[in-house]
């Protein structure tokens, strides 16, 4: 199936936080870090489905099926971590939310949470200046509500380049801002809270006030969009043209970006569309390693559309050879083999 060129005029305020409910992940591992591209000061946990012995009608993710949860203790507290996919612009204001949840085991509370922007990351070590936080505070008896989902949200102004957010509590003391359930001060070990649909997104200023937006500054519009028909369908393919890997590995060459920055585009568009991405390869050499290469290649694919700020659910595959369109006899046909696509799961 063929696809052309679109310039649109459409403007769209994404997501800047990759992968902010954590749908995507590149493995089955239960640890944040399967959620690409989020890191992690400590272990993060990452749930796929509702806990088992979690009877709150609130228990499970808050959308979808995805969603982390991290710990603190007396002497000990964790932090999840991303880089944007963009960085932010001296002088704008950006819209920040997440949603976080006490944990049913829980025998303590904490009094403030939020998240911290930063052009280098946090070492999960050190004071962070409440200028650059977005905290939620609640002095008297800790963030509980009864187990359910607590909104967290802020406007910040950036400085300009930062590119990371930090998620967690950032009291120096820790211990003086745990709360322990049920009161007293003694006996307390942990306070644990899920996280779920984080998002940061600029604020597009009033027409009276756009002369004071900085020229230059990217606005994420008028891009070239891949358009593919409009009636398409579950399990139909889009081929992706000019994708180009380093020979023998799966790193991405840059001018793969453009064709790479259409369906960036596409997909913020149509939010509700899941896809996998498919790689292929000819028939050259052993085939355990076509296969290999094949799905090392999909999955640079799909890591790169994450950075990016895409937020539908994706799923990436290797085929090897065993899908060729073209004769493998010839250069020409080769090269049509050797292939990236995206697959449509869900519309």
């Amino acid at each position: 199936m063929g696809s052309h060129l679109l310039l649109s005029q459409t403007k769209v305020e994404k997501n800047l936080v990759p992968n902010g409910s954590m749908e995507n992940f590149k493995n089955k591992s239960n640890t944040l870090t399967s959620a690409v591209p989020w890191s992690q000061i400590g272990t993060i946990d990452l749930y796929r489905q509702p806990l088992g012995n979690d009877t709150s009608r609130f228990k499970g993710a808050l959308s979808g099926e995805a969603y982390a949860g991290l710990r603190a203790q007396k002497n000990y507290k964790e932090f999840m971590q991303v880089k944007l996919a963009d960085p932010l612009h001296r002088g704008y204001k950006y819209s920040f939310e997440m949603y976080i949840r006490l944990a049913f085991w829980s025998d303590a509370t904490l009094k403030s949470f939020g998240v911290s922007f930063s052009k280098a990351g946090y070492s999960g070590n050190g004071p962070v200046d409440k200028s650059s936080r977005i905290d939620t505070i609640c002095k008297k008896g800790g963030l509980h509500n009864n187990y359910g989902w607590i909104r967290i949200a802020g406007i910040y102004q950036a400085d300009g380049g930062e590119k990371f957010i930090t998620i967690g509590n950032f009291n120096e003391k820790i211990q003086k801002d745990m709360d322990r359930i049920g009161g007293g001060w003694f006996g307390y070990r942990e306070a644990y809270y899920f996280i779920d649909d984080i998002s940061l997104k600029w604020i597009r200023p009033k027409e009276e006030e756009v002369k004071t937006v900085i020229v230059g500054a990217e606005t994420f519009e008028q891009d070239s969009v891949l358009e593919v028909k409009k009636d398409i369908k579950v399990g139909e393919k889009v081929s992706l043209k000019n994708i180009h890997f380093e020979k023998g590995h799966s790193y991405i060459t840059p001018e793969s970006y453009v064709e790479l920055n259409k369906l960036v585009q596409y997909m913020l568009r149509h939010p509700g569309i899941e896809i996998r991405i498919n790689g292929h390869s000819d028939n050259t050499g052993l085939e355990f390693k076509n296969q290999r290469i094949s799905e090392q290649r999909a999955r640079a694919v799909f890591e790169y559309l994450i950075g990016k700020g895409v937020q539908n659910k994706m799923y990436f595959k290797g085929f090897g050879s065993k899908q060729a369109i073209a004769d493998n006899n010839t250069e020409e046909g080769k090269a049509k083999n050797r292939r990236v696509e995206f697959e449509v799961v869900k519309q």
